[in-house]
């Protein structure tokens, strides 16, 4: 049982970092530490997507699902739960550059609307 609850918690993590690599940049409107803490994370986001790694929480996942008495599954995190919501049929190296570069562009256009927001209002506009 304790080992089924900790893959269950293991999986809620990943889904977690995964909003918060796409969707982050909206916490640093709030809170101006937050960069810190969110830009690295999609520094390993868009790695791992862009070169087709999987995360180190896949096989910890696994390990527990197994130790659970379940058999785990093969591939990544998100080809076994969201591949059906994220991703198209036939996912391709070069899928998966593309969306590397949306989760970087919708970083990249969050930040610098945050930069310019934060411009104006030193600028008392």
């Amino acid at each position: 049982m304790f080992y089924r609850f900790a893959a269950d918690a293991v999986l809620i993590v990943h889904l977690l970092f995964i909003v918060f690599v796409v969707l982050g940049a909206l916490l640093a409107w709030r809170w101006r530490w937050m960069p810190w803490l969110h830009l690295p994370a999609v520094v390993w986001g868009v790695w791992t997507e862009a070169t087709g790694n999987i995360c180190p929480l896949t096989p910890v996942e696994n390990g527990l699902r197994r130790a659970a008495g379940d058999a785990g599954y093969m591939g990544g995190f998100i080809e076994h739960y969201l591949l059906a919501i994220i991703y198209p049929a036939g996912l391709t190296p070069t899928i998966q550059w593309w969306l590397a570069g949306l989760v970087l562009v919708i970083n990249v256009v969050a930040y610098g609307w945050l930069y310019i927001l934060r411009q104006r209002r030193r600028r008392g506009e």
